[in-house]
């Protein structure tokens, strides 16, 4: 598993710099960090951040 952020505000801005720039996809982000979708999700869900598939990112 990739070091990522551990504090859901880094997390969230870490994970769409990573969309924006290298990753068409959440699933595409996970699968190359070696991520757990679900676990990422709640995570962010916890801090209220929702992963938007039409803008590639979480709001």
């Amino acid at each position: 598993m990739a070091a990522i952020p551990k504090d859901p505000f880094m997390l969230v801005s870490y994970v769409n710099t990573q969309l924006r720039d290298f990753y068409p996809s959440v699933e595409e982000l996970c699968k190359a960090l070696d991520l757990n979708r679900e676990q990422l999700e709640e995570k962010l869900r916890a801090a209220d951040y929702h992963y938007s598939q039409e803008r590639n990112q979480f709001i």
